[in-house]
């Protein structure tokens, strides 16, 4: 990652590790530095919705594959 102090707004990727460090609890007191000195709120707030519904899908599609074979 890029050093927190260059003042460059984070790149793509790097808000989507931003997003997805955040969402299990594992996020860098550098990137989150970064993240809240040179981000966009909107850029997070769409990429941490999208993330929530992949994941939730992905939650979804696993249950009923395991019930599937299940026999449930």
């Amino acid at each position: 990652m890029s050093d927190p102090s260059d003042n460059k707004p984070p790149t793509f990727w790097q808000v989507l590790h931003s997003v997805m460090a955040a969402a299990f609890g594992v996020q860098s007191a550098k990137n989150r530095t970064r993240d809240f000195t040179h981000g966009k709120p909107a850029q997070f707030m769409l990429l941490g919705l999208l993330f929530t519904v992949v994941f939730a899908l992905t939650l979804f599609a696993i249950v009923k594959l395991v019930l599937y074979f299940a026999g449930v």
